[in-house]
């Protein structure tokens, strides 16, 4: 079967930049499908990092000498190409956390928690990471929190009648993925942020699923907060960011103490805070990450987000059309707005026995609940089987990845 590629989108030489693909897993080309889980990297990451530890690397903020001041540039660097990537207004809104999760606890220890009461709540969803359900819960330990489930519909829609109805006035926040990780269900978030804020509700948006394979302009969909991992969108991990309106982060209390997020620190007088951003980012922080967060960021502009989710999109139809003919497959997740996963089960085959059997034919899925089990238990199964898409692969890898199944289907169906 051909890849089906527009001219301008050069996958084999896209493919040629991640040197881990050429690796073999037993004594197979590796056919890489977890992007969902994590992406790999590109030399032109793997260079930074080696070139920053080799000739720039010192703690930032806090020394006069050069090499200081060099290290401290090049993090500001960074956070300004994070900002022009997700259009927002000013560097001071983009903090670097440690991932994605990091950012949702930020947000619900510093913006909900000083404002909650009992009873107030927090609208979710079905389709929830385990990222944005469990800070919650804490909350309602801590403090009386509630939140409310937003339910789906069987295609793996959120219910957007029941998502109005839900907020209220005693809603904090409303907090939902771009994306879902399991599903693969774009959400209208355009339409989500519109909906709240007419009911003065803020909006919280987890884009760890989102910003690698679509244009995201915070100022465009008008959220109030947002959170992506670097080691989802071809950066390392151990770097993510947080995303908020300098009026709301401006106003709420650091999340924890330590060195750079204060301005002076007294035992007679107390602490007070530096500005922003780095109210929240105390301690010394992943400084070489940020450098090649940013060289991701630029590898996948380069590319054109437009063109990587063109390609993404042909080869997910492709998959969707080819995993619906190996015999019990049910495919997980279908969505009128979908991207870049492919969930499925099948009939009397236990997901991890399909993931280890396709890891013999060098073949890497996930499979499990995907840290969405309350979503996993919903579509009553034990766990589901993930193949997942990112701007190398190809319908090459889609092949592979049907044809292996077929020989689980036909060694244990």
């Amino acid at each position: 079967m051909a890849d089906h590629v527009a001219p301008t989108y050069d996958v084999e030489a896209i493919r040629a930049d991640f040197p881990i693909l050429k690796t073999t897993m037993h004594g197979r080309p590796l056919v890489y499908l977890d992007n969902a889980g994590s992406t790999q990297k590109p030399a032109s990451v793997i260079a930074e990092l080696e070139r920053f530890y080799a000739h720039d690397y010192a703690n930032i903020h806090r020394g006069v000498y050069d090499l200081s001041q060099r290290a401290s540039e090049a993090h500001e660097a960074a956070r300004e190409t994070v900002q022009t990537f997700l259009g927002a207004a000013d560097p001071r809104e983009v903090i670097f956390t440690r991932n994605g999760t990091e950012g949702i606890n930020l947000v619900a220890q510093s913006f909900v928690r000083p404002r909650a009461k009992p009873g107030d709540k927090v609208v979710v969803s079905r389709m929830e990471h385990h990222a944005n359900i469990v800070p919650w819960q804490l909350l309602a330990e801590q403090v009386g929190l509630e939140f409310d489930v937003v339910e789906i519909t069987p295609e793996g829609e959120l219910r957007l009648d029941e998502l109005e109805a839900r907020i209220d006035a005693r809603t904090l926040l409303v907090a939902l993925p771009w994306v879902s990780n399991v599903l693969g269900t774009v959400n209208p978030v355009e339409h989500i942020v519109e909906l709240a804020h007419s009911k003065g509700v803020p909006v919280l948006l987890d884009a760890c699923q989102a910003v690698q394979h679509m244009a995201v302009d915070v100022q465009a969909v008008g959220c109030d907060f947002l959170v992506l991992s670097g080691h989802k969108i071809y950066g390392p991990s151990g770097i993510g960011v947080l995303w908020g309106r300098a009026e709301l982060l401006d106003a709420m209390p650091p999340y924890q103490g330590g060195g750079s997020m204060i301005a002076s620190v007294s035992f007679e007088e107390g602490t007070t805070f530096n500005d922003l951003p780095f109210k929240f980012e105390a301690g010394t922080p992943f400084i070489e990450g940020a450098a090649a967060l940013a060289t991701a960021l630029d590898y996948v502009s380069g590319l054109g987000i437009d063109a990587i989710h063109a390609h993404e999109d042909a080869v997910l139809a492709y998959g969707m059309r080819a995993l619906k003919q190996v015999k019990g497959l049910r495919l997980i997740g279908e969505a009128e707005a979908k991207s870049s996963v492919l969930s499925f089960a099948i009939d009397g085959i236990h997901p991890h026995d399909i993931g280890t059997l396709l890891d013999l034919d060098g073949v890497a899925i996930r499979t499990g609940h995907h840290c969405a089990q309350p979503l996993v238990e919903s579509l009553g199964l034990p766990a589901v089987a993930r193949a997942s898409i990112g701007l190398y692969n190809t319908t090459s890898d889609v092949d592979a990845l049907v044809e292996s199944l077929q020989r689980v289907v036909d060694k244990l169906g």
